[in-house]
């Protein structure tokens, strides 16, 4: 993965930095020539949407947005009531790194909760519920999840159950931002419908896994999805030439390459980790479950690395190394090296 020049050669500062899968690019340049019906009524945002229904369950209705916080933006609006608040975890993306999308678009507030492997669990969504019982402080409506998390770990279908009955018993909505949830899906051994079932809306992202810049939303509790092609509408995210975006989507879906696609990308995560677990002096901040590895180097590994090697360091110390589809096994090995000959 060679950079520009002057920047460093190889990159495990994000997934969102790979290049588009080649089939990606070939799905776009086959739908590229001639007409083709506008705003979603062509055949590629028919096979796309259908192919997400057969991966989320029948009742599953599809839209389609150019990024995930769009897909965020979108769904919480969906299930958001006037004067409803949002419960996340303190590192979650709606609170850290959209730029407020969530409050300034729609004008409700999150409620952070402590979660320090990135999962919520119930009893930090009851204390959230605790301290805001009364009309001095906004009425949380909806719990917002991420799978797989900011840290890189994985809600387990049981957790995901225990939230959901929590949820129902206290008459709260889930939403999942799945930007990763392919990773999570590949980890978990399980499928999406096995997650979606516990959301009331969630995102399926494809950007970060090989597409150019396309993602979904996937609207599950019956009776939402009345308004959401009109908000999608408002909130700039329906696409005139949508062929483009289903073609991403489409080429992704065909032959499950968006799941062999996250697991090369878990693959390299779990190599990469499985070689600087036991070097002296380092240690894994995170278990490893999806394609993040967050790893406490000495701020001199740190040094002799960067020219070389672009990585991103969190504010609380760690690194952070994100693998993607595009990561070979010679870039993990190169980097795990140039790491050992930095502690020496």
């Amino acid at each position: 993965m060679n950079g520009l020049p002057g920047s460093p050669r190889l990159d495990f500062a994000s997934d969102n930095h790979a290049e588009a899968h080649p089939a990606v690019l070939a799905a776009l340049a086959a739908a590229a020539p001639g007409p083709a019906p506008a705003y979603g009524g062509d055949r590629w945002t028919a096979a796309a949407e259908a192919g997400l229904r057969d991966l989320a369950g029948p009742a599953a209705v599809p839209l389609l947005v150019f990024n995930g916080t769009a897909a965020n933006v979108l769904g919480l609006s969906v299930l958001l009531g006037p004067g409803d608040a949002i419960i996340c975890a303190e590192q979650s993306h709606f609170a850290v790194d959209e730029c407020g999308a969530v409050e300034a678009m729609l004008g409700r507030k999150l409620l952070t909760a402590p979660a320090p492997d990135g999962k919520l669990t119930p009893a930090a969504v009851e204390a959230v519920l605790e301290r805001c019982a009364d009309v001095r402080t906004p009425r949380p409506s909806t719990v917002a999840l991420t799978q797989a998390t900011e840290l890189g770990t994985c809600y387990t279908l049981r957790e995901l159950a225990d939230l959901r009955e929590l949820c129902d018993r206290r008459g709260l909505r889930v939403y999942l931002d799945g930007a990763r949830l392919a990773n999570a899906v590949a980890r978990l051994g399980c499928t999406v419908a096995d997650i979606a079932r516990f959301a009331d809306a969630l995102s399926l992202g494809f950007t970060k896994n090989g597409a150019l810049g396309a993602d979904a939303l996937l609207l599950m509790a019956p009776g939402i999805a009345v308004r959401a092609p009109y908000l999608r509408r408002q909130q700039g995210q329906l696409a005139s030439k949508m062929r483009f975006l289903a073609a991403q989507v489409g080429a992704l879906l065909d032959g499950g390459l968006w799941l062999d696609n996250a697991r090369h990308a878990n693959t390299m995560a779990d190599r990469l980790a499985a070689q600087l677990a036991p070097l002296p002096g380092l240690r894994l901040a995170q278990r490893v479950e999806s394609n993040a590895v967050f790893v406490e180097l000495p701020r001199a590994a740190t040094d002799f690395l960067r020219p070389r090697w672009a990585f991103h360091l969190l504010p609380t110390g760690p690194a952070r190394l994100m693998t993607s589809h595009a990561t070979a096994r010679a870039d993990v090995d190169g980097l795990a090296e140039e790491v050992r000959r930095s502690l020496r």
